[in-house]
C-alpha cells in the first residue's frame, strides 16, 4: 500500500493530553487497535517522544514491523559535562522502552540548548549517532519558525517539526515552508487541530478564547458556507502542501483515526483571508494557561 502523508502521533498513548480530550489516556488495546489502524489505511511514521509518559513503553507492546519511528529528546540538564553519554542513555532508554535497537529520526524538544555552551557537542553527538545506524535523520521539534533562522546558520537538519494550521500560517510567511524542502530537509507538521481546539463547537469553546470571537465567527461561517467539518478543513489544508511530507495527528480511538482518515480526502474550497492569527497567546499552546 502506498504510504499516506498521514502520521501517528501518540502524546495520548502517554498523556491525557489536549484541550478537547475527554478519555483521558490511551489504554494498550485501543492503542494496539489504533496502530492496526493506521497499518491498514497507509500509515508509515509514528512520533513519540521520551516526554510523553508511558507512549515509548506502550509503543514497545505493540507490532510496530514496518513502521518510521521518531522519537523526542528532552532538555539536556542543566550543568550536564557528559552530553554525549547523555544522549547516548536516554537513546538507549528509548531503545529499551520501543523494543528496537534503531529508529528513523531523533529529534530536540528543546532545540534552542544547540546555540547554548554544550551546543555544538550536542550537535556533534546527534551526528554520531547518524554515522552509528542508530538513527537516519537528525532534526529538531520547534514552536515557531524564527527559531529556524539561528539553528541553520551553522546546523544541517534532516527533519524538522512545527505547528502548522489553517490559522497559523507563520510557516509560509517565514519562507522557511518553501526553504527546508530546498535545504534537503523533511517537513512534518504537527497541531492541524490545535490540541482540538479548532474542532470544538461554540457551546463547547472555553471562555478563554473569546478574545477571538471575531476569528470564530469567521471560522464557524466559512465552514458552514462550505459545507465542511472542522476535521475535513484542517486535514485538507495542510495536506494540500507539496512541502509537507507528513501530517502528525494524535487520536484517542480507533474509530477516531478511521474518521480521520477518511476526512483526509477531498476538495477544499479557498480559505478567507481572515482565518488567519499572528498572535502567540493563540497559536502557541503553552501560552493557554496563562490565558
Amino acid at each position: 500500500m502506498r504510504p499516506v502523508k498521514l502520521a501517528l502521533g501518540t502524546v495520548q498513548f502517554g498523556l491525557s493530553y489536549g484541550i478537547a480530550n475527554r478519555r483521558g489516556q490511551v489504554g494498550l488495546e485501543q492503542a494496539r487497535a489504533i496502530v492496526s489502524v493506521a497499518r491498514s489505511n497507509g500509515l508509515d511514521t509514528i512520533d513519540t517522544a521520551i516526554a510523553y509518559g508511558q507512549s515509548e513503553a506502550t509503543l514497545g507492546q505493540l507490532d510496530l514491523t514496518d513502521f518510521k519511528l521518531i522519537t523526542k529528546l528532552p532538555a539536556l540538564p542543566d550543568g550536564c559535562t557528559d552530553v554525549r553519554g547523555w544522549v547516548e542513555m536516554q537513546l538507549a532508554g528509548s531503545f529499551e522502552r520501543l523494543g528496537c535497537s534503531s529508529i528513523h529520526a531523533v529529534l530536540l524538544h528543546r532545540p534552542e540548548q544547540l546555540l547554548g555552551w554544550q551546543g555544538a557537542t550536542l550537535y556533534r553527538t546527534l551526528n554520531e549517532l547518524k554515522r552509528q545506524g542508530l538513527v537516519e535523520k537528525i532534526g529538531v521539534s520547534i514552536y515557531e519558525p524564527q527559531e529556524l533562522d539561528r539553528l541553520f546558520d551553522d546546523m544541517h537538519f534532516d527533519l524538522v517539526q512545527a505547528p502548522f494550521n489553517l490559522l497559523d500560517t507563520r510557516l509560509m510567511d517565514s519562507g522557511w515552508l518553501q526553504r527546508l524542502p530546498a535545504l534537503g530537509c523533511e517537513l512534518h507538521v504537527r497541531s492541524v487541530f490545535m490540541q482540538g481546539l479548532l474542532l470544538m463547537p461554540v457551546a463547547e469553546r472555553p471562555i478563554k478564547f473569546s478574545r477571538w470571537t471575531p476569528l470564530w465567527r469567521d471560522w464557524d461561517d466559512w465552514l458552514q458556507a462550505s459545507e465542511l467539518t472542522p476535521v475535513q478543513a484542517c486535514l485538507r489544508h495542510a495536506l494540500a502542501f507539496g512541502e509537507i511530507s507528513r501530517v502528525v495527528v494524535g487520536v484517542d480511538s480507533a474509530q477516531q483515526l478511521e474518521e480521520i482518515v477518511q476526512a483526509a480526502s477531498g476538495e477544499l474550497p479557498e480559505i478567507p483571508s481572515t482565518l488567519r492569527s499572528n498572535d502567540p497567546d493563540l497559536l502557541n499552546p503553552s501560552r493557554w494557561n496563562q490565558l
